[in-house]
Parts: C-alpha cells; structure tokens; sequence
C-alpha cells in the first residue's frame, strides 16, 4: 500500500479537517489526489456548492512503494480520513475509486493571471454571514404552501449567484471557503493572503489554508483542462 508522509502533524491534522469538512456535506464524498516530488494537491467538491476546493498539502519525502515521480488517483474522502496518522504525520491512500463527473474536469495548471476588485477577509465573512442570515430571513418568511424545495432553490440561486464586488466572483464561492475553513483568520496581524486569480473560464480564490475554483457562466469549455 503507498504511504504519503506529510511534512508534520499539523499537515496531517489540516488534512483530516479538510476532509472532515467535505464528509460533513456528502458522506460519500470522493477526492482526486495528485502529487509530484514533495507536493500533494487533494481536489474536493463540495455538495451543493458547485465549487472546486483544493488543499495544498506538504511532504516529507516522496512516496513508498515503487511510486518514482507522480500519483494521480480518485479515492473515498471518507477511506482517506480514516488512513490519516496525525501523530505519525502519514496517510496510506485507499484503493482506486471510479471518480464522480467533476473528477474528470480539473482547472488548468497554469495560465493563471491576478484579478482586482477582492474585498479583505473579514468583508467576505461578513459577505457569507449576510447572506446566509437573508436566506434564513425570507425562507423563514414562506407561507406554509410555498415552503417547497423548489422555492428553497430558487431563492438560494439568487443569493448565492451573485457577484462580490467587482470581482465576478459568485457568492457561493466565498460561503464554500468560508464552510471549509479556508477564511478563518490568521494565527498573527498582517495580510490576509487572499488573492483572485482567472484562467480562461476559471476563477481561484487563494487563501493561506486552500483554494476555491469555480467556472464562470457564459464561457463554453475555455480553459477546461481533461486529465
């Protein structure tokens, strides 16, 4: 079996929230990993939020049992967490799963170009926090007879579609950074470490503790990279 050994226990211990998170919103979430010399990206998708979240999670050293260069395999989120030895810094990644659709589809590798018009942090959590406080506002707010999960979708549609800013960057992206830890304040003062970046139909929120991709509406199949 191949063992990934995590550059420490914090690594390890932010890697098994992450997937704790995940779990959290669909208990038979999948996860794409791939990783190459010391760097290992681990690619969920949220349920509901039609995002892509990536952690960045540092090794130790590369890979045992006959993996030379690269791994590149979809695997249970749930199989992975319980693989996880924060004391020992490692995981054992689980057998090979048939990947969802979205696993197939990942943002390019780079291309990347910064973007303006991103609010600081705690205007996104305050963003999140609004939001999240109307939706509950006028569903609340329903008659009995309209309290369908049609309604329910229709008005979260609206809310979490749109835009922060100027920045084209929907709603839904920065509540999917805020649910999954990515937006919780740093450890000292000073920058946030938030940045907003596009390649062709992609926009990436970046933060200290992963990053958020969506696609853009309206923009075909640019920037589509099939891996």
């Amino acid at each position: 079996m191949t063992v990934l050994h995590l550059a420490d226990e914090t690594e390890a211990a932010d890697l098994a929230a992450f997937l704790s998170r995940l779990l959290h919103y669909d208990r038979a979430a999948a996860v794409r990993l791939q990783a190459a010399g010391t760097a290992l990206a681990v690619f969920g998708r949220p349920a509901s939020f039609e995002v892509l979240a990536v952690r960045a999670v540092a090794l130790a050293k590369p890979y045992e049992d006959g993996l030379e260069a690269t791994l590149d395999v979809t695997v249970s989120a749930g199989e992975l967490l319980e693989a996880v030895d924060e004391k020992a810094a490692t995981t054992a990644v689980p057998a090979a799963v048939t990947g969802p659709p979205w696993a197939g589809v990942l943002p390019p590798r780079g291309g990347w170009r910064a973007e303006g018009g991103l609010p600081p942090a705690n205007s996104l959590r305050a963003l999140v926090s609004g939001a999240v406080a109307e939706f509950r506002t006028r569903t609340g707010e329903l008659a009995p007879e309209r309290r369908t999960r049609g309604e329910l979708d229709r008005i979260g549609r609206e809310i979490w579609s749109r835009t922060v800013a100027e920045s084209g960057l929907p709603v839904r992206a920065v509540h999917a950074a805020q649910s999954l830890g990515f937006l919780r304040p740093a450890p000292a003062a000073g920058p946030d470490g938030l940045a907003l970046f596009s390649s062709g139909a992609w926009l990436r929120l970046r933060t200290p503790y992963g990053s958020i991709a969506v696609r853009r509406a309206g923009l075909g199949t640019l920037g589509v990279s099939v891996r």
